[in-house]
């Protein structure tokens, strides 16, 4: 199989998209799903938080974002 070489992604075809409502459709999905959960795991700590409002909430998630590697 010859190496073919790209300048840019923008050269590159695209794959052939695949049929509606195929089989391999959900597996394939549900892979992508768990290499992105691989790749980049979400790292929240454990348990409920109440909050008094929505400002509240947002800067812990913020705070929780910043923390992470």
């Amino acid at each position: 199989m010859p190496v073919r070489r790209f300048h840019s992604i923008e050269e590159m075809p695209s794959p052939p998209p695949l049929p509606p409502l195929a089989p391999g459709n959900m597996r394939l999905a549900c892979e992508l799903s768990m290499l992105a959960a691989r790749l980049r795991p979400k790292r929240l700590p454990p348990g409920l938080y109440k909050h008094r409002s929505l400002e509240e909430a947002e800067r812990l998630r913020e705070f929780w974002e910043k923390a992470r590697p």
